[in-house]
């Protein structure tokens, strides 16, 4: 593994770790809609009958809230399986970078027993492991896709909800209050999908 590979491989960690930030601050985000939508429920309540498909609506984003949570759960555990996989070609560049600068001091049997060795490892171990990490960031796509298209349903919901809040009756404003927060939060989910989406394309050793 050159010097080139031990900083693709440092790279590719960073970028998993940028990864996880962005999944902890959906999974809150999520939380956070979750208890937006039990207040909504209450108002909806409130409200009676001029409000009930507000209250179906916000038992849906209740719904969608749980729903995305557990998605960013999941791919809070690929992410993990990544982290393991590059944190092991980091440890096995440093390794080999040790073992590289032996042999450039060593000559004779010395550096016949490291040329054997270096060629076995690099065999066994690189090739395996960047195919492991391409597996891993295409699932990550996959995920990460899946995801955006459950937050587009959350922002259908949200509008939907913002329409059914002008037949609130004494509590219109208030639901129009709580619909526009859960489009606001809504949109900051989008702009963390797009990060991640950003990170997970860069390719590791692009």
């Amino acid at each position: 593994m050159t010097s080139h590979e031990d900083r693709d491989s440092g790279r590719e960690l960073r970028r998993i770790v940028r990864i996880n930030e962005e999944i902890k601050t959906v999974v809150k985000t999520a939380y956070r809609i979750n208890l937006m939508a039990m207040n909504a429920i209450f108002l909806a309540k409130r409200a009676g009958q001029s409000a009930l498909g507000f209250g179906v609506l916000s038992n849906e984003l209740r719904r969608f809230a749980t729903d995305l949570e557990q998605q960013m759960i999941a791919l809070g555990q690929a992410t993990a399986g990544s982290v393991v996989t590059v944190t092991a070609m980091v440890k096995e560049a440093h390794i080999v970078s040790v073992m590289e600068r032996a042999h450039a001091q060593c000559d004779g049997a010395g550096r016949e027993i490291i040329d054997r060795f270096l060629r076995r490892r690099l065999a066994t171990t690189l090739s395996d492991r960047l195919d492991k990490v391409a597996a891993l960031n295409r699932n990550l796509a996959m995920m990460i896709e899946s995801t955006a298209s459950l937050v587009e349903m959350g922002g259908v919901l949200a509008r939907s909800a913002k329409i059914e809040a002008a037949y609130g009756g004494g509590f219109s404003q208030s639901l129009k209050q709580v619909s526009s927060d859960f489009e606001g939060t809504i949109g900051e989910i989008r702009k963390s999908l797009d990060s991640l989406s950003k990170f997970q394309r860069r390719e590791f050793a692009a």
